[in-house]
């Protein structure tokens, strides 16, 4: 399958035949569970002490002849707390007592995370990279793209020099500004604890480590840039909907080959 490279003027330099990644069959059911297992990581344990409510003198004895015994005294056969002189203090311990313990408290030993084998999750990443490639999928996103630019969007080496924001934003304006318009104009004030506001997902640039893109592109609303290492099925399938739009460098795709 052969796709055109632009340059950043926006025009066509060349063309390239795309590495059989691109290929794949689309899963939706595969990348939605690689994009869940990716978000249970980020989970963060959570539970009481083992000991909390338990730490008292309280204690139930139930044989008649005990000492400290509640049996046949008239009050309720829980655990009170020792007092001296073999009197008996407040009922403790039991979910229901003041400052007693949680009946079934969260556990922070309790498996959150949603494994995934290795060989499906690979699989699901294929499924991924080659959603970025089909027209349909791009568009059910919400993604706005020119009728005129064929999928995927691959950039050739000059672009790996841009390290300004704006000059990032001007070069791959031509072909993507509609979709740049989007991310700036759908952002909202959202009551959160630590988001203020929410931009929807734009475009996705895939580099190398070399990369000046990696610098450029921080500070673009919508944009996420990524190395080919650094690829998540959630930054190809935000909310695990595949078929974000994204731009592939040249140097990006001579990765993909191994794939």
């Amino acid at each position: 399958m052969k796709t055109n490279v632009y340059g950043t003027d926006g025009k066509i330099k060349s063309q390239i035949i795309l590495p059989k990644v691109f290929e794949q069959t689309v899963r939706k059911d595969l990348i939605k569970r690689a994009v869940m297992s990716e978000r249970s990581e980020l989970y963060q344990p959570k539970g009481s002490d083992p000991r909390a409510g338990l730490r008292t003198s309280a204690d139930y004895i139930g044989r008649k002849d005990d000492y400290h015994s509640g049996k046949n005294k008239g009050g309720a056969m829980l655990p009170k707390e020792k007092l001296p002189k073999g009197r008996l203090g407040k009922v403790r311990r039991v979910p229901f007592a003041v400052s007693g313990r949680r009946a079934h408290p969260p556990k922070p030993e309790k498996v959150l995370i949603e494994k995934i084998n290795k060989k499906e999750y690979a699989k699901a990443m294929k499924s991924a990279v080659a959603a970025t490639a089909d027209v349909k999928f791009v568009t059910d996103r919400g993604h706005k793209v020119s009728n005129n630019i064929k999928l995927p969007i691959i950039l050739d080496g000059d672009f790996d020099k841009l390290i300004k924001s704006k000059d990032l934003v001007n070069a791959i304006g031509s072909f993507v500004q509609d979709d740049l318009d989007r991310a700036v104009n759908g952002r909202k004030k959202v009551s959160s604890r630590n988001v203020r506001r929410k931009t929807p997902r734009s475009v996705l640039i895939v580099t190398d480590d070399k990369s000046g893109l990696l610098k450029s592109g921080k500070n673009v609303p919508g944009v996420d840039v990524t190395t080919v290492k650094g690829l998540k099925a959630e930054l190809l399938a935000p909310g695990t909907h595949a078929g974000r739009l994204t731009l592939y460098t040249l140097n990006a795709i001579e990765e993909l080959k191994n794939w």
